[in-house]
């Protein structure tokens, strides 16, 4: 089986001023080569919104991720991995050539196909944990530069959410995992919250348990926040938001669809 750790060229972790000594730690024993990329502290940055300064750090892991020999993890600072993360089975075929992005944290996720071997395509919005090949990376740095040139970073920008569009425009392939390889573990972001969005948001469906607690636990109930991530996550499917009616319709594997949905919720990790 092609596991995580088997299969990527190396982690990098975007962070701003969060301590990431204990995902380092962990990602190092679970076999990854690990590179920190901070957000720099340049004056003109002070100018510039959240959003776009985050996206300027992912742009900086987009740059190494397309000189890389092999896919590329890149997660945030605030992602708590499940256990035996290095063991998890990559969610697409090593062997594929149009491979583009693959989620391994989704957000308000959509799933398109499932291939005989039970890899999905998919869409999700949020950037907090993704494997990127380096083929496709040179797109994503196109799209950062036109983000930029469009709003010169001053304004909230929705970007992460145009990812699956910008690839799939370039005719790669965007996968998501049957459940969540982590958790967004991070208190909710109050630029979500001006902007009439949800400010927090966490994985609808978990993998296993995660390798440490979360650090919006220490404001909100975790049992609650993960119990209603749950909830949230099977009203989704049962109100056509995860798989389409249309995506059915005109699927040439519907069965396998339908199966894969149902299955992907049939667990009791919270």
């Amino acid at each position: 089986m092609n596991t995580l750790v088997n299969s990527l060229n190396k982690v990098f972790i975007i962070a701003y001023k969060e301590s990431t000594e204990q995902l380092e730690t962990y990602l190092k024993e679970e076999g990854f080569d690990c590179e920190v990329l901070r957000q720099e502290n340049k004056p003109e940055y002070q100018e510039f919104s959240p959003s776009y300064r985050c996206l300027l750090n992912h742009r900086r892991a987009w740059q190494k991720a397309a000189d890389s020999p092999k896919p590329s993890l890149i997660i945030e600072a605030d992602f708590v991995p499940v256990k035996d993360f290095g063991q998890l089975p990559l969610p697409f075929r090593k062997e594929s050539e149009k491979i583009g992005i693959c989620w391994i944290y989704t957000c308000a996720p959509q799933v398109y196909w499932v291939s005989d071997e039970g890899y999905a395509q998919g869409f999700s919005t949020s950037m907090v944990a993704y494997i990127l090949s380096p083929k496709a990376a040179p797109c994503l740095i196109d799209f950062a530069d036109k983000v930029g040139q469009e709003t010169g970073g001053k304004v909230y920008s929705t970007w992460d959410s145009q990812v699956d569009t910008v690839l799939r425009s370039h005719q790669f392939k965007n996968f998501i995992p049957f459940r969540n390889y982590g958790e967004h573990g991070g208190i909710p972001n109050p630029e979500h919250r001006q902007n009439g969005l949800s400010p927090g948001h966490q994985a609808d469906v978990l993998w296993g348990e995660m390798a440490w607690t979360p650090l919006y636990a220490k404001e909100y109930n975790i049992t609650q926040m993960r119990l209603k991530a749950r909830v949230k996550g099977v009203l989704r499917l049962l109100k056509g938001n995860f798989l389409r009616r249309k995506t059915v319709q005109n699927s040439s594997v519907p069965g396998r669809l339908i199966r894969f949905c149902l299955r992907r919720q049939l667990t009791t990790h919270l």
